[in-house]
């Protein structure tokens, strides 16, 4: 039987709009290219959504206002947004909590720490994999029906609405006609060849922190139809991540949350960056595209012993050696050069007594051409510890351009019955930088407003 509604895409976004779809009646169909195991998409690897509210919700304390969550966000895509998408998923955000936790979602109990997130993020208890289980559960009890390894080929676009859509099964082609589509399967970063069109041949040396099969199959069959799109193709979430992390799906753990406490060289031994610019969570995601911006697209993270502790731990034990010339050998970075940029950062490193590892401390150096604004402490406590870097891609910004109804459009005429969510529409919304937390966000506005909208169509 033909379903009411095909959902492409197996994430976070596509089962929002799935339950919500199921919830209104329709009958709704998920076609995830994912084998069973790793469906899910990006979300898998998904820790916390970034929810405003007005007093303490759920596990979320005090209170984190619509105005502050634009300006965190203003400050990180540099005024690029669409500023209405954007007010409409933070202020929408603070009723999908409660829904979230209705449809299977368990959460953490407030964090403290070097995050400093308590406030701003709920945290999933169990990370995104279980997330993604629950919504599936929840799925299947509204009579949701999936199909795994179901790689959707072509949307046929016919005037302003879409007559089809055909995918592979099996080593099948299949077709349907469903009443209403709703795409929500991811960016192109997957697709190397793509990403090295859109940034040169650097990219080829990025690794993709997310599943490799978010490959822009669907969003590139829209874009050469007329479907309108936003967004820049080399803009993305990139985040320095461990160097000897795979090529795919390492997911979060591969994150590195050392960079305030360190000072971080290329591959010449040269500093790039203020490493002390903000809290972590607000400018983490710049340093994949200034370690892109390095030689060879590698980058060098340099710390002594009284920082180890000051951060959440590596998946992958740090470089560790009782000198610095030891470290820059076991790292492959020019001795002479390592030891004159520390001693020249050492220098200028000023009083340190009002060091405070979770906030901005003002323990700045003087003197040098890039400075560091905070936690400026001198590199001198052996044993030394040091990571390599490299640029984390997790997911691409050009997509589908969308309205507040989630809703796609050849130009200015809407398709009919074509609606879009998640990391799929989400450069509508992130020009450039990101916000943590804030695509699970992004995902769950529109995938249930997506749902709603195309189950309305339907019936």
């Amino acid at each position: 039987m033909t379903p009411d509604i095909v959902v492409i895409g197996g994430g976070n976004a596509a089962l929002c709009a799935a339950m919500t779809a199921a919830e209104q009646g329709a009958q709704v169909l998920i076609l995830e290219t994912a084998p069973k195991p790793y469906r899910g998409g990006n979300s898998r690897h998904t820790r916390n959504f970034r929810c405003m509210h007005h007093g303490p919700l759920g596990p979320l304390v005090d209170s984190y206002t619509e105005e502050e969550y634009l300006a965190d966000l203003m400050k990180v895509t540099g005024g690029k947004t669409d500023v209405a998408l954007a007010r409409l998923a933070i202020r929408s955000s603070e009723e999908c909590l409660p829904w979230m936790q209705d449809h299977g979602v368990r959460f953490q109990p407030s964090l403290s720490g070097t995050l400093s997130l308590a406030r701003t993020n709920a945290f999933f208890l169990g990370g995104g994999k279980s997330l993604v289980n629950a919504y599936y559960r929840t799925a299947e009890r509204l009579g949701v029906q999936v199909a795994y390894e179901a790689a959707v080929t072509h949307l046929e676009l016919e005037d302003d609405r879409i007559a089809w859509v055909d995918y592979t099964q099996n080593g099948e082609s299949r077709r349907l006609t469903p009443k209403a589509v709703i795409v929500a399967s991811g960016g192109f970063q997957a697709d190397t060849d793509w990403l090295a069109r859109a940034w040169g041949p650097a990219a080829r040396n990025f690794l993709i922190r997310g599943t490799p099969y978010n490959r822009g199959v669907v969003l590139a069959d829209l874009l050469e139809q007329g479907v309108a799109q936003v967004g820049d193709p080399t803009q993305c979430h990139a985040v320095a991540i461990d160097g000897r992390a795979p090529k795919f799906d390492g997911g979060i753990v591969t994150r590195l949350d050392c960079v305030p406490f360190s000072i971080v060289v290329n591959k010449d031994a040269q500093r790039f960056h203020d490493e002390g610019e903000d809290v972590w969570p607000k400018r983490y995601a710049i340093w994949g595209r200034l370690v892109a911006a390095q030689p060879d697209q590698v980058g060098y993270v340099i710390i002594d012993a009284k920082s180890l502790n000051l951060f959440m731990p590596s998946v992958f034990p740090p470089i560790k050696a009782d000198t610095l010339e030891d470290l820059a050998k076991a790292m492959g970075l020019p001795e002479d050069k390592l030891a004159k940029t520390v001693a020249t950062f050492n220098a200028a490193c000023g009083d340190t007594s009002n060091f405070h590892p979770t906030e901005l401390d003002g323990v700045a150096t003087t003197g040098l051409a890039i400075p560091k604004t905070n936690w400026a402490r001198p590199i001198t406590e052996p044993p030394f510890y040091g990571y390599s870097l490299r640029t984390g891609v997790t997911f691409t910004y050009l997509g589908l351009k969308v309205d507040e109804r989630a809703q796609c459009a050849i130009g200015n005429r809407p398709v009919s019955n074509l609606w879009a969510a998640g990391e799929t529409m989400a450069g509508s919304i992130l020009g450039q930088g990101y916000l943590a937390g804030f695509g699970m966000t992004i995902g769950t506005v529109f995938g249930r407003i997506a749902g709603k909208e195309a189950a309305a169509h339907a019936s």
